[in-house]
């Protein structure tokens, strides 16, 4: 099966070649896509805590749906984490638009190798 995509890829600046160009869907079958911004602070674990914040990834509008996501953490207490993972479906605002809920465990780093807990709602759809 088919599914009709539509939109365009710019040159990003990096200088990795397999990562130089970053793709912005515009319609998925036909129908426009939106992505949520998103931000939080983990758990507090091995005396300290990261801040985070990214974009999901493009979803269609209008229709059940769930957005993937991830991002990097600051770098605090010499090293970083990845959050990665899919939120819960659309839940719909009194005023209109939609946010979705999600949580998860980040990737092990440090010094002293831990993981942190996240949860977290995006904003409204963009």
């Amino acid at each position: 099966m088919e599914i009709p995509v539509t939109g365009f890829v710019v040159h990003n600046g990096a200088d990795d070649p397999l990562h130089s160009h970053t793709l912005y869907i515009t319609s998925w079958d036909g129908r426009p896509v939106h992505v949520h911004s998103f931000s939080g602070v983990t758990s507090f674990d091995v005396g300290h805590q990261h801040r985070y914040a990214g974009t999901t990834e493009p979803a269609p509008s209008g229709v059940p749906h769930v957005h993937e996501y991830h991002t990097v953490t600051s770098f605090d207490a010499g090293h970083h984490h990845v959050i990665r993972g899919v939120t819960g479906p659309a839940e719909p605002l009194p005023g209109g638009g939609h946010i979705h809920y999600f949580e998860g465990t980040t990737t092990v780093n440090g010094s002293t190798p831990h993981v942190h807990m996240y949860s977290g709602r995006t904003g409204n759809e963009e």
